[in-house]
């Protein structure tokens, strides 16, 4: 029988050739984090197949607490806090600059690794990036200044206005770095849970 509509399709086949083309967008959500012990970063956005969309940025500051063990207490709380109400499915982390103070750097690996232990802890997927490999993916210099990556995530994003903190568009780099390099999974460390990270990092977890 003819169907006037379909012509000579029957109307069980064309609904059968409709479902085929139908694609499922995937969408998942990103916590990105810049470790600091003073002020932390942090970014979320959510990705729909390629395209990203802001959903909250700001800091945790830990520059009033009065000692170091105060302020790791204070990142475990915070982040888990951010997971707790965002969900994201995978977190990024911009990895410590290694500069010349080491007790500065001592002190900023402990805060990273707090960081890192609360997401481990809901058995969410890390990354780390380094500060450069973060610069080059958001605006194609690994040698640009903050103010100039917060630009570009301002154009990315559409965003109306930039944080007051740079620390904050820093924690948000990460994760659309993440986004970023996730198409072709290169560029950073990636750790699935905490055995992965004890068998990658044995000396970090005596």
């Amino acid at each position: 029988m003819e169907n006037k509509c379909l012509g000579k399709l029957p109307l069980y086949r064309y609904l059968s050739v409709t479902v085929k083309t139908i694609q499922l967008v995937k969408e998942k959500i990103i916590l990105g984090i810049d470790p600091g012990t003073s002020i932390m970063g942090y970014g979320l956005i959510l990705v729909t197949g390629n395209k990203m969309k802001l959903m909250n940025t700001g800091i945790i500051n830990l520059s009033k607490l009065a000692n170091h063990e105060l302020k790791l207490k204070r990142i475990f709380e915070r982040v888990t806090h951010l997971i707790e109400e965002y969900h994201p499915d995978e977190v990024a982390l911009e990895a410590p600059f290694f500069g010349k103070n080491v007790q500065s750097m001592l002190k900023l690996g402990r805060a990273q690794g707090v960081a890192m232990a609360a997401a481990l802890n809901r058995d969410l997927p890390i990354m780390e990036y380094s500060p450069r490999k973060i610069k080059q993916a958001i605006t194609g210099n690994g040698n640009s200044s903050k103010e100039q990556v917060a630009k570009m995530l301002q154009s990315l994003l559409s965003m109306d206005r930039l944080p007051s903190y740079l620390d904050a568009t820093d924690g948000l780099a990460a994760a659309v770095c993440h986004h970023f390099q996730s198409r072709t999974l290169k560029g950073g460390k990636s750790y699935s849970g905490w055995k992965s990270f004890v068998s990658q990092n044995p000396t970090r977890t005596k």
